[in-house]
């Protein structure tokens, strides 16, 4: 995914939370193809990226789709509670377009005399 260029390194903290919430530039690791609830929160982060991120995502996405369901921990406690998978949004328009106007409705005339 060319999109993604900064890579981390993610190694275990002595901490009882799963991040530190104090530290506003710490990495939180979501793990999709072994966890229901990340792969719905990757989907979600998808439909409210720009474009370029959506369509590698989206890639990504439908790899893991594809393969074959593998669960962790968190992943294999998640899967009662994952709520069946929401469809793909719907395209969003090119930049520098218009979207296209909607159709008036059209209004009932009152029957009346006429002057």
């Amino acid at each position: 995914m060319p999109e993604l260029t900064r890579r981390y390194v993610v190694m275990s903290l002595a901490t009882e939370a799963p991040f530190d919430l104090r530290d506003a530039d710490g990495p939180f690791v979501l793990k999709p193809w072994k966890d229901p609830a990340a792969l719905r929160a990757l989907e979600t982060y998808r439909d409210h990226c720009y474009p370029e991120l959506a369509r590698d995502l989206d890639a990504w996405i439908l790899a893991i789709k594809a393969g074959p369901a593998v669960r962790g921990g968190v992943g294999r406690r998640n899967e009662p509670f994952a709520k069946a998978t929401l469809p793909a949004a719907a395209p969003r328009p090119r930049p520098g377009t218009k979207p296209k106007p909607k159709p008036k409705a059209k209004t009932a005339r009152k029957k009346g005399k006429r002057r």
